[in-house]
């Protein structure tokens, strides 16, 4: 006897609508990019309340850059901690859905308000800088022969920078992204 298998379709319990919500993305990221633009106007300002440079056991210049190197990572931390957690809580609620998929979107959301707000933030420095650029082109100042020791501090100075940017812009994805899971958790279960 030949046996024949009818293989039937299973009734999809997803929905077939988009996962991503970018209202509740777009929400988060302009958080974020409040906040992250309240911080960078606050760091200059706490520099010099904890370091005088007017005393003879005053830190040396070298933590500047690393004190500055910390308030970054710290802005990433809130900024993205607030921006994810606003995606995560404001996104609509699914009915129907896997728990661990619902804990994915949401730190999906966390994740992509993150990237929005750091695209955001960028982009605003990009076109600054090029303001800044065009302003001091068109004010001509006597070029400065640049020392060795000079060039070696701007390398040391661009290495700091770069190394406290990739290490602050990977804490804000994390904390982004948790912070999502935080919200979607706190929207289900409040």
């Amino acid at each position: 006897m030949v046996s024949t298998k009818v293989i039937v379709p299973e009734a999809s319990v997803e929905s077939s609508a988009s996962g991503v919500h970018w209202g509740a993305i777009f929400a988060g990221a302009v958080g974020a990019v409040g906040v992250t633009i309240i911080l960078v106007s606050l760091g200059p300002g706490l520099g010099p309340a904890t370091v005088s440079p007017w005393t003879p056991s005053s830190t040396p210049p070298a933590t500047f850059g690393i004190a500055a190197g910390i308030w970054l990572i710290i802005t990433q931390w809130l900024s993205a901690g607030l921006g994810g957690y606003l995606a995560g809580r404001l996104r609509e609620k699914w009915m129907g859905v896997r728990t661990d998929e619902v804990l994915f979107r949401d730190t999906a959301h966390g994740l992509l308000a993150w990237a929005l707000a750091t695209i955001i933030v960028v982009a605003l420095l990009i076109v600054g800088s090029a303001v800044a650029g065009a302003v001091a082109a068109a004010t001509p100042a006597p070029a400065a022969p640049v020392s060795p020791e000079a060039a070696e501090a701007a390398r040391k100075a661009a290495i700091s920078f770069s190394f406290f940017s990739s290490l602050s812009f990977l804490i804000g994805a994390f904390i982004g992204a948790v912070a999502g899971a935080l919200g979607g958790y706190h929207r289900d279960e409040i």
